[in-house]
């Protein structure tokens, strides 16, 4: 089956998404697990560590400006111990790169003395945003861009954030898994949610906006 950008969405619709066996593999396949990570937007918490850092402005963060380049980044990152190899194909470069310029795909970056140093990116649909994978070259990038991410997110009114499969790395910030049937209840209301706005937050929001935002600390 020949993949397109309408394919992806439909199939991100029904709660599916794809992947390639790597970087060289021609083709794709589908997942839909039977669990499911998310992050409840209302739970999420941030350690106090972090906030810390977050307040100190190690990072100039900005949106959209190297959609390609995050993409390229997480592909060349070994995505989990269990997993030796990227999941990121030319056809998923490809098509994802189609998504963000139709405004589908959106990526969260970190830059550091004007080089991207982390990051991540993900499929923007109504009320839900349905996370790929994130990458650091400096420690905490990645998961300042998350924070920033839940902050547009929160603002935004989006419902649902999809992590797609949990890692102990998610899990320190409220990521939970769910049962499929669960997940697609949840993704059915927040495809509802059609004034969700990704745009909603500054670009140059402050740390403490962005705390607040977020509101949990642990």
């Amino acid at each position: 089956m020949e993949i397109t950008t309408e394919l992806l969405l439909s199939a991100y619709m029904q709660g599916m998404f794809p992947m390639a066996e790597s970087a060289k593999a021609d083709d794709i396949y589908w997942v839909d697990p039977q669990m499911r990570g998310i992050f409840p937007l209302d739970q999420f918490h941030i350690p106090k560590k972090l906030a810390r850092k977050i307040k100190a402005e190690p990072f100039e963060i900005k949106i959209n400006t190297a959609f390609n380049d995050v993409m390229i980044h997480c592909a060349n990152t070994t995505p989990h111990k269990d997993r030796q190899n990227t999941w990121i194909n030319q056809t998923i470069l490809t098509h994802y790169n189609k998504l963000h310029e139709m405004g589908y795909a959106h990526c969260v970056e970190c830059w550091q003395d004007d080089k991207l140093v982390g990051g991540l990116y993900g499929v923007s649909l109504n009320g839900a945003f349905c996370g790929e994978s994130m990458f650091h070259t400096v420690t905490d990038a990645s998961k300042i861009a998350l924070v920033y991410l839940v902050a547009r997110l929160k603002v935004g009114a989006y419902k649902l954030l999809d992590t797609q499969f949990i890692t102990k790395h998610l899990s320190q910030f409220g990521a939970i898994e769910i049962p499929r049937l669960q997940y697609r209840v949840l993704l059915k209301d927040a495809l509802l949610q059609d004034e969700a706005d990704f745009y909603g937050l500054a670009e140059d929001a402050e740390p403490s906006t962005i705390l607040q935002s977020v509101t949990h600390t642990s």
